[in-house]
């Protein structure tokens, strides 16, 4: 049986789960920020990641999304950073602070780059996600991808190093709000992105800032 080529079946990945639809929200209103240079940091593991659950806002990091947090921290070091806005859910918030322990910035609250709120589903089965369903008592798509552009709007503000720490969903809303590709190591657990504008080329372009053997060592899609 011929393999499948990865590029498609990640392509497939991101059909089934609507980001396709997302993208087109965030496009409708792309983003312009005056930095041209930041580091976005998703948070480390839960176990709502591990057990593929639609995550409340109070779940804590697991021991395998400290040490993560750590370790990316550790990334950090190389690349200097003045300020650190993240995400007051828990999980995101635990993540900075390993963070701010390294590069002696404070972390200062942004709710506005919190997790989408997916209302009655949380708790139930994420395997299925489809960010083009509006959950019931939740966020539509259409007012999580406006909030969540606002908040990176006002994080983004400025000419000092920042680095920026929320969620699977929040990378969406900013790659795609900027115009620029998500490839599949993009959204791994705890791996430091650096977002660099090519005045060149007009565009932005994505790095990790983690060696390629660490952000494939497991891949989630849910929040």
């Amino acid at each position: 049986m011929a393999t499948q080529d990865p590029s498609q079946i990640w392509q497939s990945r991101l059909i089934k789960h609507g980001l396709y639809e997302l993208r087109r929200h965030a496009s409708m209103r792309p983003l312009k920020p005056r930095a041209k240079r930041f580091i976005f940091l998703r948070h480390g593991e839960t176990e709502g990641n591990a057990k593929r659950v639609y995550q409340p806002a109070d779940i804590p990091l697991n021991a395998t999304g400290e040490a993560q947090a750590r370790r990316a921290a550790e990334y950090l070091r190389e690349h200097p950073v003045e300020r650190i806005l993240a995400s007051d859910m828990r999980r995101a918030w635990q993540t900075a602070e390993a963070a701010a322990q390294t590069v002696g910035a404070s972390v200062i609250p942004e709710p506005r780059l919190r997790e989408r709120w997916f209302g009655d589903l949380v708790g139930t089965s994420s395997i299925d996600l489809d960010w083009r369903i509006d959950p019931p008592n939740g966020e539509t798509l259409q007012q999580f991808v406006e909030r969540t552009q606002t908040g990176f709007m006002h994080a983004l503000d400025t000419d000092a190093s920042t680095l920026l720490v929320a969620h699977g969903g929040s990378l969406y809303v900013l790659v795609y709000s900027l115009g620029a590709d998500l490839l599949e190591d993009h959204i791994s657990n705890a791996t430091p992105l650096l977002f660099e504008f090519e005045d060149s080329a007009s565009c932005w372009r994505i790095s990790n800032i983690a060696p390629k053997s660490v952000t494939n060592e497991y891949l989630k899609t849910a929040d």
